[in-house]
């Protein structure tokens, strides 16, 4: 199992947990953290014990966005993982799901501050949840910067494009109940509990049968800007092999006996 000592990579069972670990600087992204982060993602995409991911923040926050120091600056934390963003010079862009889709369902449980870079990211997860007291916005035309991580394209099509431009043109924070609103994020728990909450939809997730998840969420995703005609094919191209696994016989036995399916991905 992974990590890094700005993200830490632990199991609860079929779950991989990935935490940015950098509390003092409210989970800015590092060198090291962007380094643990593409790898916890490669690893989930090649672990089938893994059937989902939970993304969270140490200290009561979830990220504050890049550390451009960090990244630009010398003798700083993870120094020694810079020749792997030499070697990968898209490899910030897969850690910030910017270049990369997980295969398996990613939750985020969001405490605190998730601004800039944090809400970029975010975008790039399946599922959010969000303590009482979370923040969110996209601040960078506010320092005279561009959103660069995505947030131009993808916010728009995650939420209302009014709602989209506000965001983006005023740069401004946006409370956890105000991103709920506008569909930015789907749960709003009490403050503590989003990672509880998290691991609970993770938990309902991979009750069920790994390669229909993982097929549904390709489905959503390759379909998103098809024609509806053209969708529909491609999730037909995509969901019926579906019905020919041992994982469709096992439902459907399970159903049958009254009793949980226990899956093998096959």
């Amino acid at each position: 199992m992974g990590g890094t000592e700005h993200l830490t990579v632990r199991r609860e069972g079929a779950t991989l947990v990935l935490t940015l670990n950098r509390p003092e600087a409210k989970n800015a992204l590092s060198i090291s953290m962007l380094v643990g982060l593409y790898d916890g993602w490669i690893e989930a995409d090649e672990d089938d014990g893994v059937r989902s991911i939970v993304l969270t923040g140490a200290g009561g926050a979830f990220c504050a966005g890049m550390d451009l120091k960090a990244l630009a600056g010398k003798g700083m934390a993870g120094e020694h993982l810079r020749d792997r963003l030499k070697a990968d010079p898209d490899l910030h862009w897969k850690a910030m799901l910017r270049h990369h889709r997980p295969r398996k369902p990613v939750i985020a449980a969001v405490e605190g501050y998730c601004v800039a870079g944090g809400t970029e990211i975010l975008q790039g997860t399946d599922i959010r949840v969000a303590g009482e007291s979370a923040t969110f916005g996209l601040f960078e035309v506010r320092r005279g910067l561009f959103p660069i991580g995505g947030s131009t394209v993808r916010l728009q099509r995650q939420i209302p494009r009014t709602h989209a431009l506000e965001m983006l043109l005023t740069g401004r924070p946006y409370t956890a109940r105000e991103a709920a609103g506008i569909g930015l994020v789907g749960h709003v728990v009490p403050d503590g509990s989003a990672l509880d909450k998290a691991l609970e939809i993770a938990e309902q997730i991979n009750a069920c049968g790994p390669l229909a998840v993982e097929a549904v969420k390709a489905s959503v995703y390759e379909t998103a800007e098809l024609t509806e005609a053209d969708g529909l094919a491609a999730e037909l191209k995509r969901g019926w092999p579906i019905f020919d696994t041992a994982d469709a016989a096992e439902g459907a036995r399970a159903f049958a006996e009254k009793r949980p399916p226990v899956y093998k991905r096959a």
